[in-house]
């Protein structure tokens, strides 16, 4: 769990091709919906150029979707949810949770990694000017695209995002740091310490 420019993509990923645990991340969902210009793409590139977060109940029945295919046999790692406090106590009625790594970076921080984003406009590769600058400035270094600001990268947007950020998941880690699950590693160093740090809090090899 993390809010938006926290690494959760990157740093579950990492853990999850280590430990061959699946990685279920919901913004990857949402973003192949878009892609491929389905009903429910549509509905979330409304949402996302109001700057305003996807529906949980839409969010719920996606991760509902996703883990009835059961190609998760040795575990999953998933990251975007829960997102509120009822989907979190469904969690924990439904799965045998091992722990919940809560990547905190402060608010301007958000503010400096998500407004240096750049998507590319023909493929869709993911760019930050602060720590993955093309070889080429303003173009995509795998099809030569156009490199552009997402719709919902904007101050306004963003500012909305984080207050019901705020509102929404503060609640749901203190829920589960009530049960003692709750593991808050910084997530202001590069990528590399992090990973270690959550490593070494889980008690794994660095």
């Amino acid at each position: 769990m993390g809010i938006q420019g926290s690494g959760k993509g990157t740093q579950s990923a990492l853990l999850a091709d280590d430990l061959d645990l699946v990685h279920i991340s919901v913004g990857d969902i949402f973003r192949w919906h878009v892609k491929c210009h389905t009903k429910l793409g549509a509905q979330v590139r409304r949402l996302v150029a109001a700057g305003e977060l996807v529906g949980d109940d839409l969010v719920e029945d996606v991760v509902r979707d996703r883990l009835q295919l059961h190609d998760w046999n040795y575990g999953f790692i998933i990251d975007g949810f829960p997102r509120n406090r009822r989907q979190a106590e469904f969690f924990l009625e439904s799965y045998d949770i091992d722990g919940v790594i809560h990547l905190d970076l402060p608010d301007e921080e958000v503010r400096r990694r998500v407004l240096a984003r750049r998507l590319c406009s023909r493929c869709g590769m993911d760019y930050n000017l602060i720590a993955h600058r093309p070889e080429v400035d303003g173009r995509c270094d795998v099809c030569g695209g156009d490199l552009v600001t997402r719709a919902d990268d904007t101050p306004d947007a963003l500012a909305r995002r984080l207050r019901d950020y705020h509102n929404k998941i503060d609640p749901v880690v203190e829920l589960f740091r009530g049960k003692e699950y709750v593991m808050t590693i910084d997530a202001r160093p590069d990528k590399a310490t992090v990973q270690q740090t959550i490593r070494s809090r889980l008690g794994l090899p660095t």
